[in-house]
């Protein structure tokens, strides 16, 4: 049996870090076992789906290259299909038409709030040879078999059952004729022809249901899989405070899509002690039966040391293309026609500094603009008398080093600390000062290979700019 997944968000909201985790799962399974996986948006909701969300949707999985086979799905656009179903399901005797009011179901709930249970409809329908009252339009339940248990073998929570008497006759269609959401899902999981139903855990009690649906239609049931739901560190279920954000949230905030791909991996799911894992690494490892049944708490730091790590790994053109972007819609920044020959011939020490493409951003402004150059606090300390005669001093042995190069910048620097005036002076006392005066910070990629990307003129122009006269601040 070829495998079959489908990821099937609600456009009620955006794609939030638990939501892609699913996604993420159910996208590897399928392809684990050379299987596909489906796009299904149930946007039955109408007064609260939107197409901005819906864009979101799609935009944050294609972010995290979980891409999906063939055209996505609008369970909207089936609601036909649910209704066919819905009156085959009457025909067989397997759901009844059921005209209690809102005033009886009013009273219904306020029962079982008294006696302290779940509200469960009584039935009155099920079995009713009363004419219909009129000027009321029904709605159609499903006859739930009142005996005997449902079992469901699951991936995860292992067997789980439920006495039947604890579940009541569940609306298939409204008064209105549009379908319920537990109808929609079965037909569609159905016609779509999946066959591993992958999702959280707050969805096992309408596992079944869906379970007993299946059955009165005489269809296949799909595997299911439901995964504990993310926590935050501190043991609270996962919410905006903790990180429950969308999806660009992560991408805005300087987050490699791999990173966070590795992330939601390892949560709640693992091989071995691996922590850094590939996707060509979790497509072959990948398996339901090795999700934790804990909840995984959702930690930013290990999210953050994470990407630092894939930055440190990641192509350099890739990285100079994203920070040259984060750059461009920075209106204050001014671009040198340089800027992305520094960059990208700076960039191998720039990301091994850097956590996030924010601060990789900010690390590689320095190399992005022309003189003069914005000095932070700092660096003007750096910058005191002393150090500014220094600099003036070895302006002109700068000036005449032949060939540019890092190690010939660096011999000549040494040369003029060792015969300064005053006697031997620290190489620190110069470097530190030179590299406030270049990059506007103090702490930077190496100062000798900082000249050598700058170029001859532009070092000499930002060692003037400090020397000469007052240096802008941040």
């Amino acid at each position: 049996m070829a495998v079959v997944t489908r990821f099937a968000p609600s456009p009620t909201g955006y794609l939030h870090i638990g939501g892609a985790r699913t996604a993420l799962f159910n996208w590897l399974y399928a392809r684990h076992h050379q299987g596909r996986f489906l796009l299904r948006i149930e946007d039955t909701d109408r007064a609260r789906s939107s197409a901005d969300a819906v864009a979101a949707i799609l935009d944050g999985l294609t972010w995290l290259s979980l891409d999906w086979d063939g055209e996505a799905v609008s369970q909207a656009s089936r609601a036909p299909r649910h209704a066919e179903v819905a009156r085959q399901l009457l025909a067989d005797g397997n759901a009844y038409l059921c005209y209690a009011s809102s005033d009886e179901l009013a009273e219904m709930r306020a029962l079982a709030k008294a006696e302290g249970r779940p509200m469960r409809y009584d039935g009155r329908w099920r079995d009713c040879t009363d004419a219909p009252p009129p000027g009321v339009q029904p709605v159609v339940r499903f006859r739930a078999p009142r005996s005997g248990e449902t079992k469901i073998a699951d991936h995860v929570q292992g067997e789980v059952v439920v006495k039947n008497e604890m579940l009541d006759d569940m609306v298939l269609l409204r008064a209105d004729g549009t379908p319920t959401y537990m109808l929609a899902v079965v037909v569609d999981d159905h016609d779509m022809g999946v066959t591993h139903v992958v999702r959280g855990d707050d969805h096992l009690t309408n596992a079944f249901r869906q379970y007993q649906l299946y059955q009165a239609m005489g269809w296949p049931v799909p595997e299911f899989a439901h995964i504990p739901l993310i926590h935050g560190p501190d043991g609270a279920k996962l919410s905006k405070r903790h990180g429950a954000l969308a999806v660009q949230a992560y991408r805005d905030m300087g987050f490699l899509p791999e990173a966070v791909n590795n992330y939601l991996l390892r949560l709640g799911w693992g091989h071995g002690d691996e922590e850094i894992i590939s996707q060509k690494d979790a497509i072959a490892w990948f398996d339901l039966d090795a999700i934790g049944r804990a909840a995984a708490r959702f930690d930013l730091t290990k999210l953050t040391s994470l990407n630092a790590h894939y930055l440190r790994e990641a192509d350099d053109a890739r990285l100079t293309d994203l920070v040259l972007a984060r750059l461009a819609a920075d209106a204050n920044a001014r671009l040198a026609d340089t800027a992305r020959d520094r960059i990208m011939r700076g960039m191998s020490g720039l990301k091994q500094r850097a956590r996030t493409l924010v601060d990789l951003t900010a690390n590689a402004m320095f190399y992005a603009v022309e003189a003069p150059v914005a000095l932070a606090p700092k660096a003007m300390e750096a910058l005191n008398e002393t150090a500014k005669s220094h600099l003036a001093a070895l302006r002109p042995l700068l000036e005449a080093v032949e060939p540019w190069r890092a190690d010939a910048l660096e011999t000549a620097v040494r040369a003029h600390a060792a015969e300064a005036p005053g006697g031997d002076v620290p190489l620190r006392a110069i470097a530190q000062p030179l590299r406030a005066a270049l990059t506007g910070a103090t702490a930077s990629p190496p100062v000798f290979e900082v000249m050598e990307i700058l170029g001859r003129a532009e070092t000499l122009k930002r060692i003037d700019d400090v020397t000469t006269e007052d240096a802008p601040q941040h």
